[in-house]
């Protein structure tokens, strides 16, 4: 992989984890007896989600793609596993989100709460605090953004689901998008979604390649 393409990896993985739209991008609001319901809806489905692995594809402002493995472990915890080639991995242990650039020996990270990721992972917080509906051209899908107004800085989510019987709640995430102040977007799109897998702690660990020791991730 060029290093021209690991740049913009990089700056698609942050955005990833610390997007912020300006108040003028703002979607209107569907008709509030929908937006009650399936808000609610999406709350439940993402609160139904005990644990969850699936194949996802980032793309970037630019078109560029990467593939991975992510894993979902309520509460807090989520790892986005890298393909062959990218050496940077997206790890969080409950409390914190770390971005780990093996390539630069680097680590960063940030409290979850301000992730648009926080979202994800904690519903019940996110979801219902600073979410509402926004106008999709399908009745099946359902698009949730979640900004807190009050903290841009702390990024901006958008949860697209498709409705879906087997899925928690009956909403099944088919991938979200994130925006940064200049209206440059990353979308994670989800596949082959796995419910109730067993996953253990030790998957949200890393290694730090800050020094040799292991440490929680």
């Amino acid at each position: 992989m060029s290093s021209k393409s690991k740049t913009s990896i990089r700056a698609a993985l942050a955005l990833t984890l610390a997007a912020a739209l300006p108040a003028s991008a703002i979607l209107a609001p569907a008709p509030a007896v929908a937006a009650q319901g399936d808000l609610d809806r999406a709350v439940a489905a993402l609160r139904g989600i005990s644990t969850m692995k699936a194949d996802f594809v980032q793309t970037d402002r630019s078109g560029q793609s990467v593939r991975g493995v992510m894993t979902l472990k309520r509460p807090g915890k989520i790892r986005f596993e890298y393909e062959k080639g990218v050496p940077m991995l997206i790890v969080s242990n409950g409390k914190s989100m770390y971005m780990v650039d093996y390539e630069v020996s680097q680590v960063q990270r940030w409290p979850i709460s301000n992730s648009p990721l926080g979202a994800l992972l904690d519903p019940s917080r996110d979801v219902k605090r600073y979410g509402k509906l926004v106008p999709t051209s399908h009745p099946d899908v359902v698009s949730v953004e979640v900004r807190d107004t009050k903290r841009p800085e702390f990024g901006v989510i958008t949860l697209i689901f498709a409705r879906d019987a087997s899925a928690p709640g009956g909403l099944r995430l088919t991938h979200w998008v994130a925006l940064d102040s200049q209206n440059h977007r990353t979308t994670v799109r989800l596949a082959n979604q796995r419910y109730g897998v067993a996953v253990a702690d030790s998957a949200f660990t890393f290694r730090d390649p800050r020094r040799s020791s292991r440490r929680p991730g």
